[in-house]
């Protein structure tokens, strides 16, 4: 679903991501781990088309993120860790809005709004427009919204930061429903316990470089995934963005 050949991406003399080569297959919850500035952030927005790197290759179902991005955004949908969405708008025009950017027909998006603004206890709030939302609620949002047009790949940086435990445990629901059906789900996490139940595999990056990667059980073993993360990671800084 989602392959990413010998990227590489520098800012200016710093090499934020160094050669990375890791491949997300259908079915797959796929964890991305690593300290702040380790090139996690880096390595989402270029596989979403938003960042170009200096070299290497993504692909999104077959397609080429360098020379098809928008046949490649068609398939995928993206969750920043801070969803900067249009406060002018209220929730529901504003997921009318990305319905209309994805094709979906009116009785199609009414079902899916329905259904997952109801997990969310989200529905009578989106009336109100998203400037009066908290952090939370913007989250949620931009959870419904990436799941209307039903993408094959979802990519998500830090996407529990803001939820409370309920939502957080609707949205691991829906991340492992959304698998079982054929998709595949590519995020960004600290929270290690939650990567560690969660994942079917995981990557740990370190200043850019991989360091390990693989199914859960094989990368963690007979230990912990943060035991595992802090003896290769080499120190125990945890917290914000990569």
């Amino acid at each position: 679903m989602l392959h990413i050949e010998h990227f590489s991406k520098s800012y200016g003399t710093k090499k934020a991501v160094d050669d990375l080569s890791l491949s997300i297959a259908p079915g797959e919850i796929y964890g991305f781990i690593g300290h702040n500035g380790a090139g996690k952030t880096t390595t989402l927005k270029a596989c979403c088309g938003i960042l170009q790197g200096d070299c290497g290759r993504i692909t999104v179902g077959g397609l080429s993120m360098q020379e098809d991005p928008l046949g490649c955004k068609r398939l995928m949908a993206y969750i920043p860790d801070n969803p900067d969405l249009y406060d002018f708008l209220s929730g529901i025009k504003y997921l009318n809005f990305v319905a209309d950017v994805y094709g979906v027909p009116a009785d199609l998006r009414a079902e899916r709004i329905r259904l997952y603004a109801d997990r969310f206890e989200l529905t009578k709030d989106l009336a109100s427009p998203i400037s009066a939302y908290s952090h939370g609620m913007k989250q949620k949002l931009a959870i419904v919204a990436a799941w209307l047009h039903s993408p094959r790949l979802i990519i998500m940086d830090e996407p529990f930061v803001g939820l409370d435990p309920r939502a957080a445990h609707i949205l691991k629901g829906m991340m492992r429903e959304h698998c079982d059906g054929g998709g595949a789900i590519f995020f960004s996490t600290h929270v290690l316990e939650v990567a560690e139940k969660l994942c079917d595999k995981v990557a740990i990056i370190q200043r850019g470089r991989l360091i390990a990667a693989g199914p859960m059980d094989e990368v963690k073993g007979d230990g912990s995934l943060e035991s595992v993360f802090l003896e290769l990671a080499g120190d125990t800084s945890l917290g914000g963005q990569g």
